[in-house]
């Protein structure tokens, strides 16, 4: 069954990735770099280093918080969804400003989607044995 909470917080992780591509855009015109190329300006490279890097990291959260959603909790995989946007939006203001500074955020994403794919584990593993 799909849960209209997670939905909606999937919603808001898209709309966050689809600013990041923007972003993406709008530096190729301020730095001049002209697709398909990726690097020639510090400031464009890390700009495109947090839209690629969420893209990545959205593998693993999606598939995370739909199954967390429907194993545990809808209620805590949107709360812990919503954690997640939060530091991926922490990560990308640290890391445009400054590359060594992507650390925390980009670990408390990291942490999170961890406990969303951890938690969903667990639950499925308790229902597939009878333990739900």
């Amino acid at each position: 069954m799909l849960h209209p909470l997670p939905a909606i917080v999937l919603c808001l992780a898209l709309i966050l990735y689809f600013v990041l591509t923007a972003n993406v855009g709008r530096a190729r015109g301020k730095y001049k770099i002209d697709a398909p190329a990726i690097s020639g300006h510090a400031d464009f490279e890390r700009v495109f280093r947090v839209q690629q890097n969420t893209l990545e990291n959205l593998i693993m959260f999606i598939p995370g918080l739909w199954l967390f959603a429907d194993y545990v909790s809808p209620l805590w995989a949107s709360g812990i969804g919503m954690a997640w946007i939060l530091a991926r939006i922490w990560y990308a203001k640290t890391y445009y400003a400054d590359a060594k500074m992507r650390g925390p955020g980009f670990g408390a994403s990291a942490f999170l989607s961890g406990v969303l794919v951890l938690g969903a584990l667990i639950g499925a593993g308790m229902a597939y044995f009878g333990g739900k």
